[in-house]
């Protein structure tokens, strides 16, 4: 069975190519085409969504130390995994709406700083039930800030480039998560692990500098300011169910469902993996971390520039496929192959970003600006949100199948997301209205 769609048709709501410049063609002809005002709104979401992956990778990172310092079982530990995500749902479902009503830049700096404010909160949590309370109310923010960020970006860059600077925006996750990795490195080498995984914690307090910049240097693009500001419907939920949208959002939250159930399955369970069952050292799973991450930065570039080569629907097809076989691959390689190990973490941190980096594109083009904010922000948090079960399941089944066995069930997710793709029209090429 062939796993990639047939050419599709323009769809009737797809707009004429606007003209583009020739100098905007080149290498960073996406970057040059965004203009002065797009590319202070690129820094600031590129630097948001990096410091939201940071502050989430303060867990996962962690998790070894926090399963021993409250005595965790391995159900619990996901537990964290799914709560973040869960609520994360929800913020990012309320954000969308905020960045409907009031403004793309507002809602990305309300987003920044509640997640700053609660990753710094987990570091000071006396007791398991409040690390879990505080690592939701993280979720709140961790789950606006790239839905919204997105937005902002999309509604300034050209059809032509939109998918590679989206693509570049979802590189930052990966940049963000090695600045996660290398800071883990130097706090557990250097500080004890009953305190090191506080410290992780406290770092988080990074983002609140940021947000000192974005306020004085970001602004939403004016010309979705203008459209937003004459609908009646901006932010408005029913809006997205209503029978133009409805099938749009059924779909879109299930393609988000797949992919984000597979990678966070990955993100949450891999480092535990390195270290309790290839028994790695902490130094040593930091370096395995760097294939990992410089995998997943290269995929998230590469992947952004294929989106608008093949097609939003055809990237995530391919990448679905591979990321599926990249972790059947990875979770089964034998005792002691531990340099094949470091060698599939490239690949497999390359596949499961690259089909990530057509969400920010696609997920935009699929909604009209005046609920942009609304329709990605639900669907793709709605997608973390059933996602964050994987996670616990693998947490749940790791006693038994081992995590190495259980990591398997991340490939799901990238079926689901491959079938969703059936209710989903392609919008290469289509002029954000």
């Amino acid at each position: 069975m062939s796993t990639t769609p047939p050419p599709q048709a323009p769809t009737a709501d797809a707009s004429p190519v606007a003209h583009e410049d020739p100098s905007d063609d080149g290498a960073l002809g996406w970057l040059r085409a965004l203009g002065p005002r797009g590319r202070s709104a690129f820094a600031g979401a590129f630097g948001g969504y990096a410091l939201d992956s940071y502050d989430y990778f303060t867990l996962p990172l962690s998790m070894v130390a926090l399963a021993a310092y409250f005595g965790l079982d391995s159900g619990q530990t996901g537990l964290f995994t799914t709560v973040t995500l869960v609520v994360s749902a929800i913020g990012g479902a309320l954000a969308g709406v905020v960045a409907d009503r009031v403004g793309r830049v507002k809602a990305l700096m309300i987003t920044v700083i509640t997640y700053a404010v609660f990753t710094v909160a987990c570091g000071f949590a006396p007791n398991y039930e409040t690390l879990l309370v505080f690592r939701a109310l993280q979720g709140l923010g961790f789950g606006g800030e790239w839905a919204v960020g997105a937005i902002l970006v999309a509604e300034y860059a050209s059809a032509k480039h939109r998918g590679r600077t989206l693509g570049a925006i979802q590189s930052s996750w990966a940049v963000g998560w090695a600045l996660a990795a290398i800071m883990y490195t130097l706090v557990f080498s250097f500080v004890d692990d009953d305190l090191a995984w506080r410290v992780m914690f406290w770092t988080g307090a990074l983002p609140a500098l940021l947000v000192i910049w974005m306020r004085r240097r970001v602004q939403d693009a004016p010309e979705a300011v203008a459209v937003r500001e004459q609908s009646s419907e901006k932010g408005s939920f029913a809006a997205i169910f209503k029978p133009g949208l409805l099938r749009v959002t059924i779909f879109a939250g299930l393609l988000s469902t797949g992919v984000q159930g597979g990678y966070y399955t990955l993100a949450t369970w891999v480092p535990t993996y390195l270290k309790t069952e290839r028994g790695l050292s902490v130094v040593n799973t930091g370096g395995y971390l760097t294939f990992l991450i410089s995998g997943a930065f290269l995929g998230y570039l590469t992947g952004g520039y294929l989106t608008d080569r093949l097609g939003r629907r055809r990237n995530i097809w391919l990448f679905a496929l591979l990321s599926a076989i990249c972790i059947l691959a990875y979770a089964n390689i034998p005792d002691g192959a531990n340099t094949l190990l470091l060698v599939l973490g490239f690949p497999l941190g390359f596949c499961m970003s690259a089909i990530f980096s057509g969400f920010g594109s696609y997920l935009s083009e699929l909604y009209p600006t005046a609920v942009r904010g609304t329709g990605q922000g639900f669907t793709y948090n709605t997608g973390r949100a059933v996602g964050a079960v994987f996670p616990t399941t693998v947490g749940f089944l790791a006693d038994s199948w081992g995590v190495g066995g259980a990591l398997v069930f991340g490939a799901i997710g990238y079926g689901i997301a491959a079938l969703a793709l059936l209710g989903l029209p392609e919008t290469r090429g289509k002029e954000l209205t």
